[in-house]
């Protein structure tokens, strides 16, 4: 199946196959491999055609990149915790940061901080705060919420991030907009009509401050993490292996050098990544992560540990992510099977006909959140639906920047984020998920709770710029 097929009301399967299946079965990995096998029956293909299919997925440096990067987060990890830098940073946090209110508003100020990449957000405020969000009862479930909720919105909301890069590129060569400075002052009047980005980024910071109180899924599990202890749900399969969750300190290592074993390595992975992006317009988030890993290992060797002994923490850590590693291997599959069977085109072209001026921003908000959930990716969803948006804007204003345009501009990006967060497809969710350490769809289902609740009220507001 190397070639896209002409899109059919099939091309639909293997994402709600993979929905599905991902809630009736609670694992993920098991619900993607069988919607990916869907896909190759639908395609023709049959089940010999999955080779082909992870090989055309996997062997591309999109996915090579991701791997890397889990892989240093893995060793990261492992060393953070070899080292006792986590728990005596923990512990040193502890008395600043006790209450679980505390640690979910130092999360929420963590993930604004962290604005330039969606992947290095979630994997470091989870690695970060998990001890914290442990010791003060938070639920694997919350920590991941935190996490993953202000990871897409925050990147999306920032001009200087790669997603606003991205996007304002995508507004190039339609209406009057002919380069990429117009590009991005276009992008940054409509950010305040992203009101699910917006939206989701005060509703954590309500929900970390307990002004909005936990309700349904997710205050079910806080109430149990809060009186039982229980900080994952029984029968939870957290997206993290034994091998690095149970890992303990180097015996001789008594007395940890907080600054060379843990601020240094966090202070050169966010410093390479946000330097070069404002040095040269490229995040280097995956250097970042090598360098740090680099000193890590230098600074075990420096205070005594065996050469042999950092490569075995070392190997722990990269056992220790290939649940995610799998997961995310998986969701590139399913995005390739969407593509060539050509899911959001389909999706495109059963909705061109309701697409009206008056409910063009309402209309478009709904589709972005359709084929974002079906997907699993904002960014696809944006490459697939500005150019058919924008034309459609631009028809109706007459060709002008109207309030119109803006508002379709703003619906786009809001229901790619909306549907994004809903979708247990979405490879930054299962970050968030490893990251936290929470059992994937326990994640997902507790943070669509809130999802849903902030995506309706964007869509109240799009109907009302409408009316």
């Amino acid at each position: 199946m190397p070639h896209s097929l002409p899109p059919t009301v099939w091309s639909i399967a293997p994402p709600v196959v993979a929905v599905v299946l991902a809630f009736l079965l609670r694992d993920a990995t098991v619900a993607l491999l069988l919607a990916c096998v869907a896909g190759l029956y639908v395609a023709g293909a049959g089940i010999s055609g999955l080779p082909g299919l992870l090989t055309r997925s996997l062997a591309t440096p999109d996915f090579i990149w991701v791997l890397l990067i889990e892989v240093c987060i893995g060793m990261l990890i492992a060393f953070f915790m070899a080292s006792g830098a986590t728990q005596h940073f923990a512990e040193l946090a502890q008395k600043r940061v006790r209450t679980g209110r505390q640690v979910q508003t130092m999360g929420w100020c963590m993930s604004a901080l962290i604005f330039f990449s969606d992947y290095f957000s979630p994997l470091l405020t989870g690695q970060i705060l998990r001890p914290l969000a442990d010791r003060a009862r938070v639920s694997r479930e919350k920590l991941a919420y935190l996490c993953d909720s202000m990871a897409g919105p925050v990147c999306i909301l920032v001009p200087l991030s790669s997603w606003g890069v991205f996007v304002s590129g995508l507004l190039v060569g339609h209406g009057p907009v002919n380069d990429n400075a117009s590009g991005m002052a276009l992008f940054m009047k409509s950010i305040p009509l992203n009101f699910y980005a917006v939206g989701t980024v005060l509703m954590v910071l309500l929900v970390a401050r307990g002004i909005v109180p936990d309700f349904g899924s997710m205050g079910r599990a806080e109430r149990r993490a809060r009186e039982e202890g229980k900080l994952l749900a029984d029968g939870a399969r957290p997206v993290m292996a034994t091998e690095l969750a149970e890992l303990r300190t180097v015996d001789h290592i008594h007395s940890p050098n907080l600054w060379l074993n843990f601020f240094l390595p966090i202070a050169l992975t966010v410093g390479i990544a946000l330097g070069s992006f404002i040095l040269t317009g490229r995040t280097m988030v995956l250097e970042g992560f090598m360098a740090a890993v680099l000193v890590q290992a230098l600074s075990l060797r420096a205070q005594g540990v065996a050469l042999r002994e950092i490569v075995t923490i070392a190997m722990q850590g990269v056992k220790g992510i290939v649940p995610a590693v799998i997961l995310v291997a998986l969701a590139y599959s399913i995005s390739t099977v969407t593509k060539e069977l050509g899911t959001a085109a389909y999706i495109v072209e059963a909705t061109r006909g309701w697409l009206s001026a008056a409910w063009l921003p309402a209309a478009v908000f709904v589709l972005a959140s359709v084929i974002s959930f079906a997907t699993g990716t904002s960014w696809g969803t944006y490459a697939i639906l500005f150019p058919v948006a924008l034309p459609l804007a631009y028809q109706f204003s007459g060709g002008d920047i109207t309030p119109a345009v803006l508002a379709t501009i703003g619906a786009v990006a809001s229901g790619g984020c909306f549907g994004d967060h809903c979708s247990p497809l979405s490879d930054t969710t299962m970050l968030a998920s490893f990251g936290a350490g929470s059992d994937h769809m326990d994640h997902v289902k507790t943070q669509m709770t809130y999802a849903l609740v902030v995506g309706a009220i964007a869509f109240i507001l799009h109907i009302f710029l409408s009316l």
